[in-house]
């Protein structure tokens, strides 16, 4: 009976030490040991990136000026030309309205004509007679001359009708001819095409787009809560879709009095100069993104963004200052630009203090 009950009585101790050293050691926790850092001296740039395209800053559209139809092409896309090079020949297709007036004004005008010679003729004997006065005569000659003119008039009138041209040419057709030097940027017809003539009612047809692409031009949107920052003649710097590696400079010229909304919200329209350099073939529409500087401050106090915690009630930041070895203190703190990755340390503590790594965990142990 003793025996069982001392028996009980070690199992019991010895169960009750197992689970204090089991409990010890499941519930030890390492101590952390936070690392510090402090202010630094930096420069902050501030910058936002502004999506848009590279496009020609002179581009022309070429009209006719005559309706017809496209007889013959003599350029390609992608063709350098210069002013005056033949783009294309317009077969002219006469209006049957305005060709059927045209020629009832040259026999209105071949009548009157004939009528102011007789009486031209009539008057010129009666004054070699000496029969009329010399001004009655002169009247008769500068009427005589005038229904000339008027024949001929409509005679010219119904060639550029019937022929596109008043030099009398024997083909009906008219030479469309480039207005700037450049690159043919896009043809939007083909021979065979009809086309309309440009005038104060209609555009015309676009026969050939015209652009000089060693001056090109950045423009793209930025938001408006941005805008405000910007200022005509700041740096930018240009990066191509088409070639990652190649960064352009170039200069803002340009920023949009009024704001359109875009997918909810307002942006402007900027415009840059773009300068150009190396051999780089820069193709009109290459999509861009272009870096702006909104804010840059050198030489001033910061520190890295991760070492700042916000008050969950205030949303306020501050950092835990050391003041003993592993004991901090909590200091609010005032900070102005940022760039994502150090922040402008304005006021709360000095260049000097040491900062608390707050977000710093323990290192895994491995185990076999």
């Amino acid at each position: 009976m003793k025996f069982l009950r001392y028996t009980l009585i070690i199992l019991v101790i010895l169960g009750a030490l197992f689970a204090a050293a089991y409990f010890i050691k499941t519930n030890k926790k390492g101590t952390i040991e936070y690392e510090t850092q402090t202010a630094i001296t930096t420069t902050i740039e501030r910058k936002t990136v502004a999506t848009g395209k590279v496009i020609p800053e002179d581009e022309v559209e070429i009209k006719p000026q005559i309706s017809g139809i496209i007889e013959k092409i003599f350029v390609e896309e992608g063709e350098k030309v210069n002013v005056g090079t033949l783009i294309a020949k317009v077969k002219v297709v006469p209006n049957e309205q305005a060709l059927n007036s045209a020629k009832g004004r040259v026999a209105n005008a071949e009548i009157v004509e004939r009528n102011a010679k007789i009486n031209y003729n009539r008057n010129r004997d009666l004054y070699k007679k000496e029969v009329i006065a010399k001004q009655d005569f002169e009247n008769a000659q500068v009427a005589y001359r005038q229904a000339k003119q008027e024949t001929n008039n409509a005679k010219s009138d119904l060639r550029i009708i019937k022929l596109g041209s008043a030099g009398g040419s024997s083909t009906a057709n008219t030479n469309i001819r480039a207005t700037i030097a450049g690159t043919i940027l896009e043809i939007p017809v083909k021979e065979g095409d009809q086309v309309i003539e440009s005038n104060t009612f209609n555009a015309g047809t676009t026969i050939a787009t015209i652009a000089n692409l060693n001056k090109m031009i950045f423009e793209g949107k930025v938001d408006e809560s941005e805008v405000s920052k910007l200022n005509v003649g700041s740096p930018l710097k240009v990066n191509l879709g088409a070639m990652q590696d190649q960064h352009f400079d170039a200069k803002l010229r340009f920023i949009a009095p009024k704001g359109n909304e875009d997918q909810g919200t307002v942006k402007f329209k900027i415009e840059a100069d773009v300068t150009l350099s190396g051999n780089f073939t820069v193709r009109a529409g290459y999509s861009a993104n272009a870096s702006i500087t909104l804010e840059k401050k050198e030489n001033i106090l910061a520190i890295p963004e991760a070492l700042l915690q916000f008050d969950v009630e205030t949303q306020e930041p501050y950092v835990e200052i050391e003041v003993e070895a592993q004991k901090f203190e909590r200091k609010d703190v005032k900070i102005g630009i940022s760039d994502g990755i150090n922040a402008e340390l304005i006021s709360g503590i000095s260049k000097d203090d040491k900062i608390k790594v707050w977000n710093q965990t323990q290192p895994i142990k491995k185990t076999n």
